[in-house]
């Protein structure tokens, strides 16, 4: 009989900092062209930034909890029927709503221009964090439109 093979997760090394395993998947999604050095200087002068701005909150967490926030809870996901395409709400499942957000926090930060890259994704993580911020109205219109289309909940 075969053996069933799965996929195997790649073990992620803590970040030097923060000693923490979504600081370094989030550096290595901020990464261009294999430039970890550039994306970690960004990341960290960011959260630097964070603590010059809000000194009554340790800035990992308040980049946790803005990863956190921007997670959404269902999608929608084409399906085509007898011919059509129906937009069907689903759960999504965590490690997905994981990647989700570091995409769109990074697609808010990447969207706006004039400042350096840091400013911006130290910005952005402090809307994410009061609820605000282009990275949540996105997961806001995620779950509009799941809920708009419930009623096709029955065709997955």
């Amino acid at each position: 009989m075969a053996k069933k093979r799965t996929a195997s997760k790649k073990m992620l090394k803590p970040d030097v900092r923060f000693g923490s395993d979504l600081v370094s998947k989030f550096i290595n999604c901020m990464m261009y062209d294999g430039k970890k050095a550039t994306a970690t200087r960004i990341f960290y002068n960011a959260m630097d930034q964070i603590q010059s701005k809000m000194k009554d909150i340790s800035p990992v967490d308040v980049f946790l909890q803005a990863v956190e926030n921007v997670k959404p809870t269902v999608e929608v996901r084409s399906r085509r029927v007898g011919g059509a395409n129906y937009q069907i709400p689903m759960p999504v499942k965590k490690d997905r709503q994981q990647s989700l957000s570091i995409r769109w926090i990074l697609g808010a930060c990447r969207g706006k221009t004039g400042r350096a890259m840091y400013l911006r994704l130290a910005d952005e993580l402090m809307a994410a964090y009061r609820r605000e911020g282009e990275a949540m109205s996105k997961r806001e219109q995620t779950i509009k439109m799941a809920d708009a289309n419930k009623a096709f909940s029955h065709f997955a």
